[in-house]
């Protein structure tokens, strides 16, 4: 009987007993249905919606390296005095303003912890604007090295013709694009960045301050420059007693305005609402000289040379 029991039970069939056929598709599928598990969320997290497009160029190559060695050569070697300063920092607050974010909708706030970690002063009766004039302003303040425009300042320095830009759906730099100010967007995050800082440069002039003019063109002030709308309205009178404009014309050319034409006119009332005296010459014997250097042969040098 027991043998009879024992032969019954081993001839039946197991209850799980399948084909190794259904085994193998059984694995792939479990594995598939594992791998789709994985993949999906890992894929919701990587994908990012593509960078908008704009109409300015995109963000400078290399931006945060350029940043942090520049920040290094004027903190260590430029103006020694500086060399507490503490570079990654400054530049982590630099790209924290506008990374992940709308570059149409940049506000000062963005950049304000940027402006406390780079405070930097300006003696008095050093500080030097300069409108439509970069190239002679700071061919200047290169032979007079005791004299500050805005890009000879920690922040003007670093940022000197830089472009960046984020975006809001990307922890990235757009690279590709960026807005321009007319055509995008005026807010932007380049735009209000140097609003900023010429701002806080106005602010902390003090004493004499001086403004290299373009008289070769018309409308030498211009009202809707970074000089006309920002620094102009943000020097202190209680600090600042008188601005001292110089009006240059360029080698050859036909000079277009001086300190007695209209467009001076307007600085000169507008300082003079702002109780700041003003001053004016055309043709600053200094910096004539710098452009004759560069055009030695012109007979209008002839005096200088």
């Amino acid at each position: 009987m027991a043998n009879h029991r024992f032969s019954s039970v081993s001839e039946e069939e197991p209850c799980c007993n399948i084909s190794k056929k259904t085994q193998i598709c059984l694995c792939v599928f479990f594995g598939l249905l594992i791998a789709v598990i994985i993949a999906v969320p890992v894929g919701i997290l990587m994908w990012r919606p593509p960078l908008k497009q704009w109409k300015g160029e995109g963000t400078t190559a290399h931006l945060y390296e350029i940043l942090l060695g520049r920040c290094y050569t004027y903190t260590q070697i430029v103006r020694p005095e500086l060399g507490h300063k503490d570079c990654q920092k400054i530049v982590k607050a630099f790209t924290k303003a506008f990374l992940s974010k709308d570059p149409c909708s940049s506000t000062e706030q963005d950049y304000q912890p940027l402006m406390e970690l780079t405070d930097e002063p300006v003696p008095c009766n050093k500080t030097l604007f300069w409108s439509k004039s970069s190239e002679l302003a700071h061919d200047y303040t290169r032979v007079r090295q005791d004299m500050f425009t805005l890009e000879d300042t920690l922040l003007g320095y670093m940022a000197d013709g830089l472009k960046w830009c984020g975006d809001p759906g990307s922890s990235e730099m757009n690279y590709h694009s960026c807005p321009d100010w007319r055509e995008d967007c005026s807010n932007n995050s380049f735009s209000v960045f140097w609003n900023t800082v010429s701002k806080r440069f106005a602010e902390d002039a003090c004493g004499v301050v001086h403004v290299v003019l373009n008289g070769s063109i018309r409308n030498t002030f211009d009202e809707r420059s970074t000089f006309g709308r920002v620094e102009v309205f943000n020097l202190h009178p209680e600090k600042v007693n008188r601005l001292q404009a110089w009006v240059m014309h360029d080698i050859g050319s036909v000079h277009s305005d001086s300190c007695s034409s209209s467009s001076i006119n307007n600085l000169k009332q507008i300082l003079k609402r702002r109780s700041i005296t003003f001053s004016c010459q055309n043709n600053y014997r200094p910096i004539r000289l710098l452009q004759c250097v560069k055009n030695p042969g012109h007979s209008s040098c002839g005096s200088y040379i």
